[in-house]
């Protein structure tokens, strides 16, 4: 027999195994009543998100970011071209919910001529966060972008680390997620710190919080603030495991857990049980630290919110920032009726929280951060129309530094090597790349929404209002942002005071003689 006839011999052989398997196993019935045909099925199905990505779907057909959107952030972060030609791919008049923003003939901003492609802004907060408390370290963030909550452990070492080069040479924060704050955490950017129902980096041996160990874990890092996560758009009221074969030595210094077991985050806070004891722990953090403390949330029932403001109102405790997460938010791993159905959207969810503030003259005092897909110029523009002070982004820096979309985050496969502890998949991920890639996409979003500002009239997206976006509701009919949310007049608005700081700031001034950058205005 030849070689071309053993061969063949072979391959019939082993077709005939497979069929004789697929014939006698009981578990799949699409096998046994097409044997070895039936896996061209589960084949496609497997490579069937990377088939429409590819091949089938339309511009703006993909979830949860569309083919344009991605492009869009592609190829803002190589600092190529990220202009679109031949018009809108979008169905304007057909589409209900569709934002429209209303550009202005003459406004008092007149824009600078040299904001070209490539070119970066300064875009600080207005407001100084915790001054309004008398934070000791109170500061104004030296951008109106930073990157979200994303954990090492849900993001490879290698991701978190060319996120926070990034945030270094963007100038912005980045906020290291409820895993604790790692050795990747440590090149330059400055921290949120973020602090879960598990306290990772902060708990004793039993997995209590422990108050000096966070004091000693601030002392010896940039952190700039400290984060209470409540919950997060994509699986809010939910716990979470990280499987013991992800907890890493690396992954259980940072969060001081034992290798190689099961790190569970329970889905509720054992420090305090209500509003009343939430405040009090954030006032001990804040006093203890000396930083502005602030709690993450998703939104779902309001009577938390309506407990939160009377307290604030009535004792004078309170949180120095509020960060507002969509349920359009993203997560490495979730239940689908979760990822898909609890806590409200974005724009809903930030609306009811940011009323509930005014309506008790205390949005003032408080900076209002929102999250879930506000990486993209349109939905920016329109969280701060609703009252945001600054926004944060987390699949768009997921994206910025590789990302594909492959939406394999929970298999630990990510092909990118961003959401994965596989060491040969994060070993092609360069950090020092990436990193200039992250800068340029934050770069490039505060150049795009500056220019927006400037059409709009204005000379910082924080001071866009609510009038001047509308929202579609038909082919021939459309609403004011604040009449869709029944926002009276001038909330999203800020204060005449900080409209003032916003201007002086916008025009290269700086606080104490004129020589710090903005991150470094600091009050104490």
């Amino acid at each position: 027999m030849n070689r071309v006839a053993r061969a063949a011999a072979a391959g019939l052989s082993a077709v005939a195994a497979v069929a004789a398997r697929d014939l006698l196993q009981r578990e799949h019935t699409l096998l046994r009543n097409f044997p070895v045909l039936g896996h061209a099925r589960y084949l496609l199905e497997s490579v069937g998100p990377e088939l429409r990505q590819y091949l089938v779907a339309g511009n703006n057909e993909e979830r949860p970011f569309t083919r344009d959107q991605r492009r869009w952030v592609y190829a803002s972060a190589k600092g190529a071209n990220n202009y679109f030609g031949f018009g809108t791919d979008n169905d304007l008049e057909y589409t209900a919910g569709y934002p429209v923003i209303n550009h202005r003939t003459f406004g008092r901003a007149v824009p600078k001529t040299n904001v070209h492609a490539g070119s970066d802004v300064d875009l600080p907060g207005a407001k100084v966060l915790g001054a309004a408390r008398g934070r000791r370290q109170a500061f104004r963030p030296a951008s109106v972008i930073n990157i979200s909550a994303m954990s090492f452990g849900s993001l490879s070492g290698a991701a978190v680390e060319a996120l926070n080069r990034g945030a270094a040479l963007a100038g912005c924060l980045h906020n290291t997620g409820e895993g604790g704050l790692s050795r990747h955490h440590r090149h330059g950017g400055e921290l949120v710190m973020q602090i879960g129902t598990a306290y990772f980096g902060c708990r004793d041996d039993e997995g209590r919080f422990d108050l000096q160990r966070l004091k000693d874990l601030v002392a010896g890092a940039p952190v700039r603030a400290l984060e209470i996560k409540l919950s997060q758009g994509a699986k809010p009221g939910l716990g979470g495991v990280l499987p013991a074969a992800k907890v890493s030595p690396e992954i259980a210094e940072a969060r001081g857990v034992p290798v190689g077991v099961d790190c569970i985050s329970p889905s509720r806070h054992a420090e305090f049980s209500d509003a009343d004891s939430l405040l009090d722990w954030v006032e001990l953090l804040a006093a203890e630290t000396g930083l502005p403390v602030g709690i993450k949330a998703a939104v779902g029932d309001m009577a938390f919110w309506d407990e939160l403001t009377d307290l604030m109102a009535g004792t004078g405790r309170g949180v120095d920032f509020v960060t507002v997460d969509g349920g359009e938010g993203g997560t490495g791993a979730a239940p689908l009726i979760f990822t898909d159905s609890v806590s409200l959207p974005f724009q809903l969810g930030f609306s009811r929280v940011y009323a509930t503030f005014a309506r008790k003259g205390l949005h003032e005092g408080v900076t209002f951060v929102g999250g879930g897909k506000l990486g993209l110029p349109d939905n920016a523009v329109v969280a701060f129309a609703l009252g945001c002070d600054m926004v944060n982004v987390a699949r768009e820096a997921m994206l910025a530094i590789g990302c594909i979309q492959a939406q394999k985050c929970h298999t630990d496969t990510c092909p990118t090597g961003v959401a994965t502890q596989n060491a040969w998949l994060s070993h092609g991920l360069d950090p020092a790349l990436k990193s200039v890639r992250a800068a340029n996409y934050v770069r490039t979003l505060r150049r795009d929404l500056l220019k927006v500002a400037e059409a709009c009239g204005v000379e910082h997206p924080g001071l866009i209002d609510s009038g001047s976006v509308e929202i579609l509701t038909g082919r021939t009919a459309s609403t004011p942002l604040h009449e869709v949310y029944g926002y009276e007049p001038d909330w999203a608005l800020p204060s005449a005071a900080d409209r003032a700081e916003i201007a002086r700031l916008m025009t290269g001034e700086r606080d104490q003689g004129g020589s710090a950058p903005p991150s470094a205005d600091a009050v104490g």
